[in-house]
């Protein structure tokens, strides 16, 4: 079954993410030709942290990084509905 949800980048960029394609909130900014900083691909480091501004995420891997309240990281996630981020 098909769940794609709307992510809304620094408020200007408007992209479908299909969430069941187990295609990750990083995989889907970088198909979207946005540049999304990233490292390890894996959620240890922290460095494709986002600012989670509305919505839920749903981690397909648990990370390692530490994740503040509000935040999300891209490498190990999809939308869990549509959400806003800030890179």
């Amino acid at each position: 079954m098909s769940q794609v949800f709307k992510v809304k980048v620094n408020g200007q960029h408007e992209l479908t993410v299909d969430a069941s394609q187990g295609n990750t909130l990083l995989e889907a900014l970088e198909q979207a030709g946005l540049e999304p900083h990233y490292h390890c691909r894996n959620g240890f480091c922290g460095a494709c942290r986002v600012q989670l501004t509305a919505g839920d995420v749903t981690y397909i891997n648990d990370p390692l990084a530490f994740i503040r309240p509000g935040d999300c990281l891209a490498c190990c996630c999809v939308p869990a509905s549509d959400i806003e981020i800030n890179q």
